[in-house]
C-alpha cells in the first residue's frame, strides 16, 4: 500500500511540474510573473 502512495505522488508531482513548465513558457505568464515580482520587490523596500 505504502508503495503505492508513493507511486501516485511521484505521478502527480510529475505532473504539476510539467503543467507549471507549460504555462511558464507562454509570454504573457512570464510578463505577469515579471510585474508580480516587482510590486513585491517594491513593497519590500518601503
Amino acid at each position: 500500500m505504502g508503495m503505492l502512495k508513493s507511486v501516485l505522488r511521484t505521478a502527480v508531482a510529475a505532473k504539476v511540474v510539467q503543467v507549471v513548465s507549460r504555462e511558464l513558457s507562454k509570454p504573457e505568464n512570464q510578463r505577469k510573473l515579471k510585474e508580480g515580482i516587482s510590486k513585491l520587490a517594491q513593497s519590500r523596500r518601503r
